[in-house]
């Protein structure tokens, strides 16, 4: 997808390499950080999603992100 350099976008962060303590006392790491980029409407440019993303997005109202990716943790 072609984006300008001054360009700016708005991004919801997926996956990161930071430690993500759930409320159930889980401990989420990924092996790299991952963004998806999205229009103004919230709804995803791409429409593709590889890897796995937490489940945490379906209660911020990011569903469509969620119906995109293979796994949800």
């Amino acid at each position: 997808m072609p984006l300008e350099r001054s360009e700016v976008i708005r991004v919801v962060i997926v996956r990161t390499y930071k430690e993500l303590k759930c409320d159930n006392g889980m401990i989420i790491r990924y092996d790299d950080n991952a963004a998806v980029i999205i229009d103004q409407e919230g709804n995803s440019k791409g429409t593709r999603i590889f890897g796995a993303i937490v489940w945490e997005l379906r209660q911020l109202n990011f569903t469509k992100i969620v119906f995109l990716t293979p796994e949800v943790l």
